[in-house]
């Protein structure tokens, strides 16, 4: 799906701001099959979603990401960008900027550069979404959300959308806005239903069939392997969940045990290392690996999210908005 007939000239490039995507109707269903093919496409061979390079100063104030890929059914080529400041105060104070740059592989021009944070508000909660679709025991009814960030408050309506049998949603948070857009975003999606809002994380953690962390590094959060019911199965998108819940767990999946290995080393052990994954989710995805193999399993799920997926939907996106003249032309190389 090349896209030389939305292409800016040579010379110029296509830059589409927050405003410009935000606007865009895309339905929580499309971005799934999105992401999914994504996911199919690399396990196939036909993709390239290399180890991304990771800048952190020794003080931990911020951190810089950079991923380059390619996409190998689209015949897009992208960079994506992410650098967060303040790690270490709290969230009013912090500074996020990501940024997504595609080129077109079969014209050799730009075809846009985007503000990712749509993309990856909605990429992230799609994917834990596919892992809980994959990897949930048979019969999950009961879900608990811990974050009501950015990731937090469209994890419920991407669960529902992969798993609708779900009748019991739980959610923990300390912000009163965060609660308050999570349940905006859930009466969106599926009006009618509401969330639980929960104090007791211990008892919530055990009564849930799926455990979506996504609460930022300065939560009180830190649920225990030993609070989880047989079947459980615990995705980290953020923080929430202690490291037990990963070095106990029976079952290991990571969407990229490298990328892992690079961004999940606070749920190290003592010694400093992680475990290794019984299976990354590609392979789980294309249907050549079980997701689980028991529903007493109790399984761990690392999201930590691969540039393809990103390439994907900015794509999708980049083709809405283009057919809608969105953006601004700027001749950057000329």
């Amino acid at each position: 799906m090349a896209t030389q007939d939305t292409a800016p000239h040579d010379g110029a490039l296509r830059v589409l701001s927050t405003s410009d995507l935000a606007g865009i109707d895309i339905s929580l269903a499309d971005v799934v099959d999105t992401v999914e093919g994504a996911y199919r496409t690399l396990h196939a061979g036909l993709s390239e979603n290399p180890r991304k390079l990771t800048v952190k100063p020794q003080d931990g104030h911020s951190v810089s990401y950079a991923m380059l890929g390619r996409d190998g059914t689209r015949n897009v080529v992208a960079i994506k960008t992410s650098y967060k400041h303040g790690l270490d105060k709290g969230r009013d104070e912090q500074h996020y900027y990501t940024a997504l740059t595609l080129y077109d592989d079969v014209t050799g021009l730009p075809v846009a550069m985007m503000d990712c944070s749509r993309i990856g508000s909605l990429r992230t909660p799609a994917v834990s979404a596919l892992l809980a679709r994959e990897c949930a025991a048979p019969g999950a009814r009961s879900a608990l959300v811990i974050g009501t960030g950015t990731q937090g408050r469209l994890a419920l309506p991407f669960l529902l959308t992969t798993l609708p049998d779900l009748d019991r949603l739980m959610l923990f948070g300390t912000h009163a806005e965060g609660i308050a857009a999570v349940r905006e975003q859930l009466s969106t999606y599926f009006p009618g239903r509401d969330v639980e809002v929960v104090t007791d994380l211990r008892a919530a953690a055990a009564d849930a069939d799926v455990i979506v962390a996504t609460a930022g590094a300065h939560t009180p959060a830190a649920v225990e392997s030993t609070w989880l019911k047989p079947g459980a199965l615990s995705i980290l998108v953020g923080h929430g969940l202690a490291p037990s819940t990963l070095h106990q767990a029976d079952r290991v999946i990571a969407t990229s045990e490298a990328q892992m290995n690079v961004t999940g080393t606070d749920m190290a052990d003592s010694e400093g290392k992680l475990p290794a994954v019984d299976t990354e989710f590609p392979p789980v995805i294309a249907g050549l690996t079980a997701g689980r193999h028991s529903g007493t399993e109790r399984i761990f799920a690392y999201n930590s999210g691969l540039v393809v997926t990103d390439i994907a939907l900015g794509h999708r996106f980049a083709q809405l908005a283009l057919a809608q003249g969105l953006g601004t032309e700027v001749p950057l190389w000329q």
